[in-house]
């Protein structure tokens, strides 16, 4: 924030000359209504006009993503233990303590259950205030004990219509971004159009609801247009304050809601920080003068240091506080950016799945479907070309500086907020690429990036100077031209199959996890502990309440590591050491998946029993080849031959459930 501050230190005549050409750009528009009252009433009635369609865009895509969800599930209808299936893997998971907290006698009692928890993990007691982001559903679970509302409204639904309100904030956000960029409300609109054309690759609520990142994006949209609109020159002193309180205000809860937040933060830190090396953000200092060659020597030189340090304090700072909750995130990036191969377990887990490979090519089919993908390199082409010669300017001109304390004038403008969105953008595509999960970040700030240049005069600008066709008809023609023709060529294509979409009902059907879950409920103990995969039981603890020994929430090394013991159920391990394994966790019942057991998901190589065979150094089932120092195992593997009910395994375990999907065993204590 520093950084960005010393802007104050720019003088009025810079300002003046760099924004001469923005200004000579709108002054047709600002003719057409003759008398400055007459143009105060026309801007007034422009941004109440567009103020009151980002509320109902937003509103409207809240409304049509909590119909999907509706219609796909038929969640009004469906028994409670299915709409609770309905949360998979850590979705259940997070669930599971607003419910907690509701159930709770008091909020007191709730509130020590969270901090002194012992069910999550059996055998342990851990703070979930501290190790988990479940602010928000403390949060919900206080406001509906509090609001009179429980007559009217369940509590999932209550939940439920909280994340979808978000999304009306989140697009809200990006409007006014978009908004804020080009100076009228139209791009806001063709924003959010591409958002809910682009659905599936711009967000994924309607089907992973609880998920962190539904919670933490719209206060990242609203922290973004809140630096767009701070890095506006001339802004007045009070405008300044309330922008500085709206950034850290969203920066906060962004922080509080989702565990990847620092990733996030260190991305948009290394925004502001190639800004304000390049001078897009208006500054002196020692470290901007001297020739082109010097500075730039001078700022290879910066870079190097502030990396090196920071991996040095991060490295320090570990070692001394024995942190290694994100070890595995490392050992991740390591493998895949080809620093090594690897046989670590955690690793070999994240690098198998899809979500976090790369981007697929199909996604850019999709987006150039809506026309996003060609207008976003359209506008990426002109603003990346503008701004390296705006940064070759800054970089060379530090002599003239000196020597008369002002800049030379540079023909290309590039104004800061526009800088910020432009490596925002830069930045967050590459982490898209190459990990697909992040994808949501960039394609929904693609958004705002493609519709804020197709309705800029600076863009336009540009492009016509470029072959000799400018002037300040062409430009307004041309800004509000193109985003209108998108807009009725989205309406055109896409309406009928939005409501195709609406009109298509599904229902949810799980009976085989339904009735392992009413099982729990009704033949085991209260205090029963449960072994199984992540996945699973997530939805065991929420759909019964019964102790886990693992779960998906898997920023934690201890975790981590018991995770694995209780894989070996999918390993070729003996009934003996599972049994080991399985009981120094306190396990009663252990839940083996056939899904899982005889999986074909996943190539070979990257399907579970793989991955462990892998890490215990087995050689691999199935025709292909192994690495020739792993060997045969000395014995067969656990979850396929426990079934043939052999005097070995019977000895220690006894089957009490079962269906075509799942097989529960129970552990024998006397062994």
């Amino acid at each position: 924030m520093i950084s960005i501050r010393q802007r104050k230190g720019v003088k009025t005549t810079e300002v003046s000359e760099d924004y001469a050409a923005q200004e000579a750009n709108v002054k047709l528009e600002n003719k057409l209504p003759s008398g400055c009252t007459t143009r105060r009433l026309w801007k007034l009635l422009s941004f109440m006009v567009g103020g009151t369609i980002a509320l109902c865009i937003g509103l409207l895509t809240s409304v049509y993503l909590a119909t999907l969800h509706e219609n796909d599930l038929w969640f009004s209808n469906i028994k409670e233990v299915e709409r609770e299936i309905s949360f998979r893997t850590e979705c259940g998971l997070y669930y599971s303590y607003y419910k907690q907290m509701l159930q709770a006698p008091t909020l007191m009692q709730g509130f020590h259950g969270l901090i002194y928890d012992n069910k999550t993990e059996s055998m342990r007691t851990i703070n979930l205030l501290q190790r988990m982001n479940i602010y928000q559903e403390v949060f919900l679970s206080i406001l509906y004990r509090v609001l009179p509302i429980q007559k009217y409204l369940e509590p999932v639904y209550f939940y439920i219509y909280t994340l979808f309100g978000l999304q009306a904030i989140y697009v809200t956000a990006l409007y006014i971004t978009s908004w804020l960029l080009s100076g009228t409300w139209l791009s806001g609109l063709l924003a959010a159009f591409w958002y809910v054309t682009n659905r599936i690759d711009t967000t994924r609520v309607e089907f992973t609801i609880p998920l962190r990142e539904n919670w933490a994006l719209p206060f990242f949209a609203i922290q973004i247009a809140a630096i767009t609109y701070f890095l506006r020159p001339n802004l007045q002193p009070l405008s300044e304050r309330l922008t500085l309180l709206a950034i850290f205000i969203s920066t906060f809860l962004f922080s509080l809601t989702w565990q990847f937040n620092q990733f996030m933060m260190l991305m948009q830190a290394l925004v502001l920080f190639t800004l304000d090396s390049l001078d897009m953000l208006p500054a002196v200092k020692n470290l901007k003068t001297g020739s082109f060659l010097n500075r730039l020597g001078k700022l290879l030189l910066h870079l190097f240091a502030v990396l090196c340090l920071t991996l040095f304090l991060n490295n320090i700072i570990k070692k001394l506080l024995n942190l290694k909750s994100d070890e595995h995130i490392f050992k991740f990036l390591k493998a895949k950016f080809g620093f090594g191969a690897t046989r670590d377990f955690d690793a070999n887990l994240y690098l198998c799945e899809e979500a976090f490979g790369l981007l697929p090519f199909n996604t850019f089919g999709r987006l150039s479907d809506t026309l996003l993908f060609y207008a976003y390199i359209f506008v990426l082409s002109i603003t990346v070309m503008a701004a390296l010669a705006v940064a070759f300017h800054n970089l060379s001109d530090s002599a003239r500086q000196q020597s008369t304390g002002q800049m030379g004038k540079c023909t290309i403008i590039l104004k800061p907020e526009t800088a910020y969105n432009l490596i925002h953008t830069i930045l967050f595509g590459f982490l898209a690429l190459s990990t697909m999960r992040m994808k949501y970040l960039w394609t929904s700030h693609m958004c705002v990036f493609a519709s804020f240049g197709l309705c800029s005069p600076e863009i336009w600008e540009l492009l016509l100077k470029s072959i000799h066709l400018y002037n300040p008809k062409r430009i307004c023609i041309m800004r509000y031209s193109v985003p209108i023709l998108i807009l009725l060529y989205l309406c055109y294509k896409f309406w009928p199959g939005m409501m195709d979409e609406l009109s298509e009902l599904r229902e949810f059907y799980d009976p085989d996890t339904v009735e392992l879950m009413d099982w729990i409920n009704s033949h085991t103990p209260r205090k029963a502990v449960f072994a199984g995969s992540m996945q699973l039981l997530a939805g065991v603890k929420l759909c019964t309440g019964r102790t886990l020994t693992n779960h998906p929430h898997y920023e934690d090394n201890s975790l981590r590591e018991r995770t694995k013991a209780v894989y070996q159920i999918y390993a070729k391990r003996s009934p003996e050491d599972v049994h080991a394994l399985l009981r120094s966790f306190g396990t009663d019942y252990v839940i083996l998946e056939d899904s899982i057991c005889y999986e074909r998901r996943h190539q070979r190589g990257c399907r579970l029993r793989d991955l462990l065979d892998i890490a215990n150094g087995h050689m691999m089932d199935g025709p292909g080849e192994n690495d020739p120092d792993l060997k045969l195992a000395g014995h067969p593997r656990f979850c396929e031959e426990i079934k043939r009910n052999l005097p070995p395994y019977t000895a220690y375990f006894t089957r009490v459930f079962q269906n075509k999907t799942f097989h529960v065993y129970k552990l024998l204590r006397n062994k």
